[in-house]
């Protein structure tokens, strides 16, 4: 059997680069299935448009977790500036949209400044909060709009890496809790025009690389190769 395949079955951390499409429980679900492991769990959660690192552990490993959700992490992504949804992301329509008038490059680079540091979010409605034991976004998803309380997040940085408008590509390194796709919200409110997360790679969390995750095939073709399983679905 393949030695990453035993360490699997025995307990181990894996890093998976999850695709887009797959929410995280699917992706913990496969790993579980695949390779007949009863125990399994992921160190933070990748809304399913986004895309990168996902850490998973088996077995004993699996009281790792806690700790490994407490680490930092780091985003590379595209927002949308221009234009807003409702879910802050491309998964509902775009309800707002507003001209691009005085926006520079040079203002989009000045408004980062906003954004270092201890900062307030306002978790969006389209999330896994919950309010009196219901998640948000089965409220959203109704058309409910609750107010919520600002929770301080740290963003270490914040980089603008181009910018083709209305889209601008950015590197951030925040700490755990931090809402991508609010800070997005909010820059762009900032700077006036309104923006949305267009998409999102997770390229670390603490020391775990993107670099160093499997690919979905790759883990599907371990568990093959070694026989762990029958079902490869």
């Amino acid at each position: 059997m393949n030695l990453l395949a035993q360490r699997i079955k025995k307990g181990d951390i894996i890093l998976v680069n999850k695709p887009a499409g797959w929410s995280s429980y699917k992706v913990v679900d496969k790993v579980k299935r695949w390779f007949k492991v009863k125990k399994a769990g992921h160190g933070g959660t990748l809304d399913p448009f986004a895309t990168g690192l996902l850490v998973v552990a088996t077995g004993k490993k699996t009281k790792e977790l806690s700790k490994i959700s407490q680490l930092d992490k780091e985003y590379e992504g595209i927002m949308e500036l221009g234009a807003i949804t409702s879910s802050f992301d491309p998964e509902t329509e775009i309800v707002e949209r507003r001209p691009l008038d005085g926006i520079t490059e040079e203002r989009i680079k000045d408004t980062v400044k906003y954004f270092i540091g201890e900062i307030e979010q306002v978790p969006p409605m389209y999330s896994a909060v919950k309010h009196k034991g219901k998640p948000l976004y089965e409220l959203a998803r109704k058309g409910i709009v609750i107010e919520r309380k600002p929770r301080k997040v740290k963003i270490y940085d914040f980089q603008i890496l181009d910018i083709k408008l209305p889209q601008v590509y950015f590197r951030v390194r925040c700490s755990k809790g931090t809402y991508i796709r609010s800070l997005v919200h909010d820059f762009g409110e900032k700077l006036g025009c309104g923006a949305y997360l267009k998409s999102l790679v997770r390229t670390r969390i603490g020391d775990f690389k993107l670099d160093d995750a499997l690919t979905i095939e790759e883990l599907k073709k371990i568990s093959t190769e070694s026989g762990s399983s029958k079902e490869h679905t």
